[in-house]
């Protein structure tokens, strides 16, 4: 009887052992010192943002012409 209760404690240790393992593992990228590549995504960000602004500007005026024509449009059917 104790034979069995020693080993399922032994059983028991090596999973709480190899559980532990697997999180320090799976958290190990948390201790890392790099932070990544901000200034590029910065750089991404402000791109994209320059590119939505100027698309929009040179199309604004047209795609406000074509919602006012769609709109009118609809307000005849009834």
């Amino acid at each position: 009887m104790k034979e069995k209760c020693l080993a399922k404690t032994i059983d028991l240790n090596l999973m709480i052992q190899r559980q532990f393992n697997n999180l320090s593992k799976s958290t190990s990228f948390l201790n890392r010192k790099s932070r990544g590549d901000v200034p590029g995504w910065v750089l991404v960000v402000l791109m994209t943002t320059a590119l939505v602004t100027g698309i929009w500007s040179i199309a604004a005026p047209k795609l406000t012409t074509i919602l006012r024509n769609s709109l009118d449009a609809m307000g005849g059917i009834k």
